[in-house]
């Protein structure tokens, strides 16, 4: 498969996101970028959101998780259904009844100063790293596979990435990401089908067989009960998702952007319905897949790698199928991650214009201008943050960078919890000290766990763990004030 050819698709799939950009900002005022006007069709907002939530690490690494953990991330799937429940049902028409653009202004009507640029910029951090960390991760297969072979050197691939994706979404924004979204997730979607059938067909297997094959094998164990200590325990996977979805869903800029530009809360609902019943035979393909790539690898004598998340990679590009799996690959891991970095980009944008400089209190033509230098900063940024990665060239860094990018969700959790479920005030100039200290602890909790709690180890209800301890400090820290009515 030449890299020439790769780079050729690359560049004509590229143009067709500029199309669409071109297309959807015709006619664009200033408010367009940040909520697309409030007339997004719900049910492109749903496909399209599968794209964003499914990212190029997903792509890659989903698959190899079934080597080490079989069909157990289906458990987490299912609490993602809960946290979904809860976003419709709490969380929307809560944002809808402010008529919120950036979802961290009701921390400033429920709280304060403080308590909101706080929410604000745990989200900023957060998100810049894990998608910075989650475009570093793919540009690197990318590079390797296409770019290091045509002599282009890594920070021109991930500055002319960026500047694509600058290019088509720095105008329309999340009206553009709506349809641009749509056509990654199709793209991705057809992508993974067409793997299937392919190693199927590789495999020569009918599809009954293909069924048969995956469901009798070890691999494909779903349900895990026996182990309260181990991560893949089933109330630790399925509380894990349902909070996880929450926060990473429910409070995040980015996802519920696109909730936001929905006609009504009517249709933001049948979004979060239609797009939380879609994630779970998507993740099972996903899973499927990662069976089949096993399967293979094991009757054909092929060594599993040390990082299962490079199998799906390696065997797609390694000469082990015909090289059309190799292009699907290639089509599907782009889709995969730059569906995700193009929204990623927007909500960067949109909470730091709104929520940091305030730019919303200034005139149309004025926050138009700020919102363009914001929108060219926060590009910048992300080139820089994968350059800085680059030159750490170290998978632990890279790998605690995306732990810490998770652990700044927990504050956001314990802040929403309890504005929601409380009707205490709180010392806003306490809350950035809470907000930091709680992820600290988890940390703290996570290292030294099997020590200190005879061999259990923390999965993702370490997320409850920290929205608990914000939740608890701002109660403490709370009495003596008056109890709002």
């Amino acid at each position: 498969m030449s890299p020439l050819f790769i780079a050729l698709i690359i560049a004509i799939y590229f143009a067709g996101l500029v199309l669409i950009s071109y297309l959807t900002t015709r006619k664009v005022d200033s408010l367009s970028f940040f909520n697309g006007n409030r007339k997004s069709p719900w049910y492109i907002v749903a496909i399209g959101m599968i794209g964003t939530s499914i990212s190029g690490v997903t792509f890659i690494s989903v698959p190899g998780w079934v080597m080490t953990s079989q069909f157990s991330y289906l458990q987490m799937v299912l609490g993602y259904l809960l946290g979904y429940f809860v976003i419709a049902n709490v969380l929307l028409p809560l944002y809808y009844r402010l008529n919120l653009t950036s979802i961290y202004t009701y921390l400033q009507q429920r709280f304060g100063f403080w308590s909101y640029k706080t929410g604000a910029s745990f989200f900023l951090l957060s998100k810049l790293l894990g998608a910075s960390v989650r475009l570093f991760l793919v540009s690197m297969v990318l590079q390797t596979l296409v770019f290091d072979p045509l002599g282009v050197p890594f920070w021109a691939t991930v500055a002319g990435t960026i500047g694509l994706i600058y290019i088509y979404t720095f105008k329309g924004g999340i009206k553009t990401i709506i349809w641009t979204d749509l056509a990654q997730t199709v793209a991705m979607i057809s992508g993974m089908v067409l793997a299937l059938f392919l190693i199927k067909d590789a495999m020569s297997f009918s599809f009954s067989e293909m069924v048969s094959t995956v469901a009798n094998s070890k691999l494909s164990r779903v349900w895990f009960f026996d182990d309260p200590n181990s991560e893949l325990y089933f109330w630790k996977q399925f509380l894990g998702g349902a909070f996880t979805t929450i926060v990473m869903t429910g409070l995040d800029q980015d996802m519920m952007q696109k909730n936001l530009s929905c006609r009504s809360l009517k249709d933001a609902k049948k979004n979060m319905y239609t797009y939380g019943f879609m994630f779970l035979p998507i993740n099972l393909l996903f899973l499927s897949l990662g069976a089949l790539l096993g399967i293979f690898a094991m009757t054909h004598g092929v060594a599993i790698p040390d990082k299962t998340d490079t199998l799906f990679p390696m065997l797609a590009t390694g000469g082990y199928f015909h090289a059309s799996l190799g292009i699907v690959f290639i089509i599907g891991i782009i889709a995969a991650a730059y569906s995700s970095a193009d929204s990623a980009l927007a909500a960067l944008t949109t909470s730091f214009t709104l929520d940091i400089l305030e730019s919303n209190r200034h005139s149309a033509e004025r926050m138009k201008r700020t919102r363009s230098i914001v929108h060219l900063c926060m590009s910048v940024a992300v080139i820089v943050v994968i350059l800085l990665f680059k030159m750490l060239n170290n998978d632990a860094v890279v790998k605690a960078v995306f732990v810490i990018a998770g652990y700044t969700y927990g504050p956001l959790l314990g802040l929403y919890a309890f504005g929601l479920f409380t009707k205490y005030p709180v010392r806003d100039r306490i809350v950035p000290y809470i907000a930091v200290a709680a992820p600290v602890i988890c940390y703290i909790l996570s290292a030294n766990s099997t020590v200190w709690f005879n061999g259990y180890k923390f999965g993702f209800e370490l997320l409850i763990i920290n929205g608990a301890i914000v939740f608890v400090g701002l109660l403490v820290t709370s009495i003596g004030l008056t109890k709002r009515g």
